[in-house]
C-alpha cells in the first residue's frame, strides 16, 4: 500500500497563517503546541538552549509518531511574549521579557506521547534534561486575533506591532494575553532585514 501523505498543518489550517502586508482580523482554533516556558533576553545562550530543547522533543515526536502510520511536517518555532501585569513587554529590559517557546502539532498527539519523547531525549542526552523535561503539551484556543506579516529585525516589530493596535482600537477592540509570533525565516543564515514572522494578537 501506499505511504499516507504526509500532514501539512500549515496548509490543513491555511486560513490561520495568513501573511497580509497591513493587519487583518482572524479567527483562530484550538490548536496543540509542544510548550517551553522561561525568562530572559532572546539573545541569550539560556534562550538558544531551550529552543534546542524544544526542537530536539518535536523531531523524537514525529519520528515516533511517523514509525506509528501518522507522518507530519515539523512546523515552525513560535513564541509568545509578555512581562508582568501592568506592564509593556517592549518597554521592558530583553532581561524581563518572560516567553513561551511553542511547536504545534496535530491533535492525534497525546501528553503520553510527549512524555515518551521527552524520556527518549533525556536518555539519549541530546539536550540538557533540566530542560527538555520542561517540554509539555498545551492547549491554545486564541479566537478573535489580529494578524500581519513584519518583515525585518524583530528589534524593529514596534511600528508594527502599533498598526495592530491602530486596528484594533478603530473597532473598540484591545489586545489580551501574550503577544503571538510565529517565524518563518530562520535568523541565522537569513539577514535581519529579509526575516519573515507573522506577529498575532488576540483581542476582545
Amino acid at each position: 500500500m501506499p505511504n499516507a501523505a504526509k500532514l501539512d498543518l500549515y496548509k490543513k489550517y491555511h486560513s490561520e497563517y495568513v501573511t497580509p502586508k497591513e493587519p487583518v482580523f482572524i479567527t483562530i482554533g484550538a490548536a496543540k503546541y509542544l510548550a517551553l516556558t522561561g525568562q530572559g533576553s532572546p539573545r541569550g545562550k539560556k534562550f538558544e538552549a531551550a529552543v534546542g530543547s524544544l526542537y530536539a522533543v518535536a523531531f523524537t515526536l514525529k519520528m515516533a509518531e511517523k514509525s506509528a502510520g501518522h507522518d507530519y511536517k515539523v512546523c515552525h518555532l513560535e513564541g509568545q511574549w509578555w512581562t508582568d501585569p501592568g506592564t509593556d513587554w517592549q518597554s521592558t529590559k530583553p532581561e524581563a521579557w518572560r516567553w513561551r517557546l511553542l511547536i504545534r502539532v496535530p491533535n492525534f498527539v497525546t501528553e503520553k506521547d510527549v512524555w515518551l519523547a521527552v524520556e527518549s531525549v533525556v536518555g539519549k542526552g541530546k539536550a540538557p534534561a533540566e530542560l527538555v523535561r520542561r517540554v509539555i503539551l498545551e492547549k491554545l484556543d486564541e479566537g478573535r486575533c489580529v494578524q500581519i506579516l513584519h518583515v525585518g529585525a524583530y528589534s524593529a516589530e514596534k511600528p508594527t506591532i502599533e498598526k495592530m493596535n491602530q486596528l484594533s482600537a478603530s473597532k473598540g477592540l484591545k489586545f489580551r494575553g501574550p503577544h503571538h509570533e510565529i517565524y518563518l525565516s530562520d535568523p541565522r543564515p537569513v539577514p535581519e532585514a529579509r526575516l519573515r514572522t507573522i506577529l498575532r494578537h488576540p483581542v476582545h
